[in-house]
């Protein structure tokens, strides 16, 4: 189990038995700042429970402005959606 998967809330929201169903499967990920881990259109092979960061969710225009549209910390969950 990874040292730091229950500084992610949600982790340490799960009752221990779920938990201990799930811990085999996590694994710490090191990103730098900037790092993309999702581009639109792209297939979602992993969640991601940050523990110490914030991982944005930005739409790009086509002249490259940006706008932030998400924002997730230690509370939640990304790499989901629902069908």
């Amino acid at each position: 189990m990874p040292s730091d998967s229950l500084k992610n809330r949600l982790l340490a929201a799960l009752p221990a038995p779920e938990f201990a169903c799930l811990a085999p499967y996590l694994e710490e990920v090191n990103l730098s700042l900037g790092a993309v881990l999702y581009e639109s259109g792209s297939e979602l092979r992993h969640l991601y429970f940050p523990s110490d960061s914030i991982v944005s969710l930005l739409y790009v225009t086509l002249d490259g402005a940006s706008t932030e549209m998400s924002v997730v910390g230690n509370e939640g969950v990304l790499g989901w959606h629902f069908l």
